[in-house]
């Protein structure tokens, strides 16, 4: 059973999370999907019964546990088992446990993850408003949340936020400098990771210019707006316009329509849109409200993402907004997926972009968890 699978693979109510540091092997240890609400497998190398998982709970008794084995080291204990049953763990080989999933069987895992990204809004400001009538018309088919922030540490401005939602952390981040006076080696990041699991990303920036590592903001085109272009493993060092492996993943706006159309999105889409367009505002966009601007983008293109065979088998969009504004308030953070709850689901968990980081991670088998994603839940609680 894949790390992927694992994850999202349970049809049940809820998810036991354990921030216990991954195990000494190379594989992630994930939650195990068992009848009995076990711990996850070990992080080993080699796949097969899982170190965490194994052993039966208690039917229908919340705290009753269940010991794993069957590794080269006993799992861990699970808890609050559905029902009864064996399960098995992700891969075998010494390592921490994981929670356990409660009752059922394994289902389908999310494919496909489009992750956009809106400007400096509180949720508050969004919820209900007159001002972005069809974001409010999408949350009785979608999940969402209501205590979702920014960042534990309260960095502002704007790049260190994007920063965080690639590497779960600000890093050395505090300005919002091009990629040319602000930059990180950084030994992990989301993409990074993705690339050695070979995982297929893209980045889908509005107005940048094509053939070209956008390292440069122009117009309304924001690099601050674009997490890959600050890691030297994507850019270069010192950054260049000319990498080839930043061109190979960044791509004009437009050219995700087409993708959409051809099905060659890629498993990871960072989607951007331009300061016009992301609620941000800048000097020639419309003078309407940011907000409703920023609806009317939003209410011309999910619909094409919606339509899409990538999204129909096994998609998820996240739409999130990067930072809360005049503090630390709730920030929004919409699900839409076949996958999802939906129904107008509302979680009132507190997460952060942290969170995130650690689904994106969990749903693409994706280790170690990066920074502050070890230490903050996922968002399994808005799918079924």
């Amino acid at each position: 059973m894949s790390a992927q699978k694992v994850w999202f693979g349970a049809f049940a109510t809820s998810l036991v999370i354990n921030h216990a540091a991954c195990g000494s092997g190379s594989s992630p240890s994930m939650p195990g999907v068992d009848g009995g609400g076990d711990g996850g497998g070990g992080g080993g190398t080699s796949s097969g019964t899982g170190g965490a998982g194994g052993g039966s709970g208690a039917g229908g008794t919340s705290g009753s546990s269940g010991t794993g084995s069957s590794g080269a080291d006993s799992g861990g204990t699970g808890s609050s088992g559905a029902s009864s049953g064996t399960g098995t763990g992700n891969d075998s080989g010494a390592g921490s446990s994981g929670g356990g999933v409660e009752g059922g069987a394994a289902g389908p895992a999310i494919k496909t993850i489009f992750l956009i990204l809106m400007e400096n809004n509180n949720w508050s400001t969004i919820y209900q408003s007159s001002a972005a009538p069809y974001i409010n018309s999408l949350l009785p088919m979608a999940s969402w949340c209501t205590q979702y922030f920014d960042n534990p540490k309260a960095v502002h401005p704007s790049e260190p936020n994007y920063i965080w939602l690639e590497a779960g952390d600000n890093l050395t981040f505090t300005t919002d400098n091009d990629p040319s006076a602000s930059n990180s080696s950084s030994a992990n990041h989301l993409v990074k990771l993705m690339t050695a699991a070979n995982v297929t990303w893209r980045g889908y920036a509005e107005d940048m210019t094509a053939g070209t590592c956008p390292i440069v903001s122009r117009g309304n085109y924001a690099a601050k707006h674009v997490p890959f272009v600050f890691f030297t493993d994507v850019v270069g060092n010192p950054p260049s316009a000319s990498s080839p492996t930043c061109i190979q993943h960044m791509v004009p706006f437009t050219q995700l329509a087409t993708d959409l159309t051809n099905n060659t999105v890629s498993q990871y889409n960072f989607i951007t849109p331009n300061l016009c367009n992301d609620m941000h505002g800048a000097a020639g966009c419309p003078t309407t409200s940011e907000v409703t601007q920023g609806d009317t983008w939003l209410s011309q293109q999910v619909p094409l993402i919606m339509s899409s065979q990538a999204y129909k088998d096994g998609g998820a969009i996240f739409i999130t907004w990067d930072e809360s504004e005049g503090g630390e308030f709730p920030i929004g953070m919409i699900v839409l997926s076949p996958l999802a709850k939906g129904g107008g689901y509302q979680s009132t968990k507190k997460y952060f972009h942290s969170s995130m980081v650690r689904t994106v991670q969990e749903a693409f088998g994706l280790t170690p968890l990066l920074n502050d994603a070890a230490n903050e839940a996922d968002l399994s609680d808005l799918f079924k």
